[in-house]
């Protein structure tokens, strides 16, 4: 025994001794000081100026209106007669070529003829309770019709029947909690969980891990209501019969469930709808909270643990398993009926050809199909998407062509598993991966309305801070002040208050397979809510039938200001990367941003008392290159290339082929959407996962290698990224 726990402090050691492997080979990235790199060489800021003034906040506001007017699912002719609306007026303004690209993927969606729904039945097997089919139209929507009811895509169908349990979010420390700590098996129950917090499809997953037979969403007010705020329509807060709706799809980037790795085009092979990738094999459905509270209300068994289970409906949240012993409710029975069928999809792309460099691709891209009217999401970010191709078309008419080929996409299918973009991505990957320099996202330009959120790979941190201190903030109180004022002064950095807070890079939206499958530098920017105050989740009315026109110009951005800044922003970054003669990417702060997440493996792994020694190794080779890009001779056609391709091709350089552990298509080392929660990002994902409850597993000795392989391979990836910026041989 005393052998076997020296061989694992030995590894623990080796283990912990590599990880901070990581922070001292950052260290050298910092040892020279360097100057200021002129980005602006042979090309003229006024253009930026001119592109970003042309965008004004009523275009915006008109190409919303107009999109909103009618529900926009994927799969359905009015999405199609939406994507050819947005084709011809991207030929209008000017492009030179707008396609439609279609693509044939599994959606899925409810049943014509059996609706959905949840009921309680009594101890003779009699249905004494139903939970609503559709939510009520709002005010000049009633005669619309093709309005999907709330469901969630791909949900296995089944009228599973048993004991009710509530499982509060329904993550992986709830689960743990309930087993370990509370002794409650979940398995062979019914368990009911609040949106929030974490992606409903890792919801999904953990319900099946624990052996769960079907799983039921619904939206507390605790989340998705706001104090003080009165229910749509005299408010922006969720109605008591309103549900979320969405996928609940685990397909960790595999993209069309049946295609993964290739495109769905006719010629590709597609195995039995059985075994498409990240299925849920279990019912799944989502409620309003006035049904939740009926099903809520009645549960027995042990009481909630602490505070943070209870939300704000009227009941104890009791965990059950099973109702009180009074009454006539028994059992809760779920009636899932979707249908999956292959569906052909339509992507528009279109493109401006570039002068200089027509074979590097700057793309801005964002989805256009929605759950509903989508007036939220995602069509803040087409009308931005739209106004930001209207205003490029307008310098084209000018005389201006960019250096760089500039593609604008609008995706379908986003909603069903990020289809239309990963399809796309799929299709075109050899090209993609050889000639693109950044990939910039227009999902929803809006998600609140308090200050600016941005998520993106380091390089573009200083191109942010640049371009948000030349537009003007939006908010009320910064009248006379820059975007990153406003910004700054509401969301600073929790590491330096010096600078705004960036985010990193999760998915949850279409920047994912450029991102994290092909190492393409990415970036989305939008308006988003006050983190410190405001404890919903995502914005109240959320996928639901309510997100309207109106809720958009009553409550979020009545002046469209705000999304105006956003597409000032979103243009800015697509011209300076298309028509900046060198890329204006910043090398140094990816070095900064690796040694804090190795500083925070580091501090991972002395929770485990495990002893960290700085082995002092240096990164030279961004030094050098960051002189060698001062001194490039800018008349030197073949340096500057060389140079930019350096920068272009460094994000690909965290890229592994293999990818991490079960998630082949998550291929980048430094970034990926957390295992628990897919919208959240993760920094050196494989160490972290494999260092995830380690001291719960059942073999440490092999848990502790699994992390020590890891660790190696994020020390390789990055010293193979140092090497792609060294000098020619």
């Amino acid at each position: 025994m005393a052998k076997s726990r020296g061989r694992l402090y030995l590894w623990m050691c080796l283990a912990a001794a590599l990880a901070s492997f990581l922070v001292g080979f950052m260290m050298g990235w910092f040892i020279k000081p360097v100057k200021e790199i002129d980005t602006t060489l042979r090309y003229h800021p006024s253009i930026r100026r001119n592109l970003v003034s042309e965008m004004k906040a009523e275009n915006i506001k008109s190409f919303l209106r107009s999109f909103t007017k009618l529900p926009h699912l994927a799969g359905t002719e009015q999405n199609l007669l939406l994507a050819k609306k947005i084709q011809t007026q991207w030929k209008k303004f000017g492009l030179d070529s707008a396609q439609l690209v279609h693509y044939d993927v599994l959606l899925s969606y409810p049943n014509e003829t059996n609706a959905n729904y949840i009921s309680i039945m009594d101890e003779h097997g009699i249905e004494i309770f139903k939970t609503s089919y559709a939510e009520p139209p709002p005010d000049g929507y009633k005669n619309i019709t093709n309005i999907v009811p709330p469901y969630n895509a791909f949900s296995a169908q089944g009228m599973p029947e048993g004991d009710l349990v509530y499982v509060n979010y329904a993550r992986t420390e709830d689960f743990f909690k309930l087993e370990r700590e509370m002794g409650i098996n979940c398995t062979g129950k019914i368990v009911i969980a609040r949106y929030g917090k974490i992606f409903r499809g890792n919801k999904v997953k953990n319900a099946m891990s624990v052996g769960a037979i079907g799983i039921i969403l619904y939206s507390d007010p605790a989340d998705y209501s706001a104090p003080g705020v009165q229910p749509y329509p005299k408010g922006w807060n969720l109605p008591g019969h309103a549900a979320q709706r969405g996928n609940v799809l685990n397909l960790n980037g595999a993209g069309d469930p049946l295609t993964p790795g290739y495109p769905a085009k006719e010629y590709t092979f597609r195995p039995d709808v059985k075994e498409g990738v990240g299925m849920p094999q279990i019912p799944v459905h989502p409620i309003g909270y006035n049904d939740a509270e009926v099903l809520l209300r009645h549960l027995g068994g042990t009481a909630s643990p602490d505070d943070s289970w209870k939300g704000s409906l009227a009941v104890d949240y009791n965990i059950g398993p099973g109702f009180t012993g009074q009454g006539s409710f028994r059992k809760v029975k779920m009636h899932v009926y979707n249908t999956n069928k292959i569906t052909r999809i339509y992507n528009v792309i279109g493109t401006i050809r570039g002068s200089v460099e027509p074979d590097r691709y700057v793309i801005l891209g964002g989805h256009r199909d929605s759950w509903v009217f989508g007036g939220i999401d995602p069509t803040t970010g087409t009308a931005v998407l739209q106004e930001i191709a209207q205003s490029f078309g307008k310098l084209m008419s000018q005389g201006w062509r960019p250096r760089r080929t500039i593609i604008f996409a609008s995706w379908d299918a986003e909603e069903f598993g990020l289809l239309g973009s990963t399809e796309w991505a799929e299709e075109n990957a050899k090209t993609l991966q050889e000639r693109s320099v950044a990939y910039i996202n227009s999902d929803s330009s809006i998600e609140g309305n308090y200050t600016l959120r941005v998520d993106c790979t380091p390089l573009l941190y200083q191109l942010v801070y640049k371009l948000t201190k030349e537009i003007s903030s939006p908010d009320d109180g910064f009248e006379s002040k820059s975007l990153y004022e406003s910004w700054l002064a509401k969301d600073p950095s929790s590491e330096n208050k010096s600078f705004p807070r960036i985010n990193k890079l999760g998915s949850g939206s279409d920047f994912e397979a450029y991102f994290q499958r092909l190492g393409i530098a990415s970036g989305r920017a939008r308006y988003t809510k006050n983190r410190k105050t405001d404890k919903y989740s995502s914005y109240p009315l959320y996928h639901t039938i309510y997100e309207t026109f109106e809720l958009v110009e009553n409550f979020y951005d009545p002046t469209f200001k705000k999304q105006l800044s956003v597409a000032q922003l979103r243009g800015a970054l697509v011209y300076e990367l298309a028509d900046s003669q060198i890329i204006p990417f910043n090398i140094q702060d990816y070095a900064k941003a690796l040694e804090n997440y190795a500083t925070s493996i580091y501090n991972l792994s002395k929770k485990h008392d495990q002893p960290l020694k700085d082995h002092g190794v240096s990164f030279e080779a961004a030094s050098d290159f960051h002189r060698r890009l001062v001194e490039v001779d800018v008349n030197n056609p073949i340096a500057v290339r060389i140079m930019n391709d350096q920068l272009m091709l460094l994000e690909r350089a965290f890229i592994d082929p293999l990818g991490l552990p079960g998630r082949k298509f998550y291929r980048h080392i430094i970034f990926a959407p957390s295992r628990h929660n897919k919208y959240a990002g993760e920094s050196f994902p494989g160490i972290y996962d494999a260092m995830f409850d380690i001291e719960n597993k059942a073999d440490p000795h092999s848990a502790w290698r699994e992390v020590k392989k890891h660790i190696s391979i994020a020390a390789f990836t990055i010293q193979a990224a140092a090497g792609t910026l060294t000098d020619v041989v």
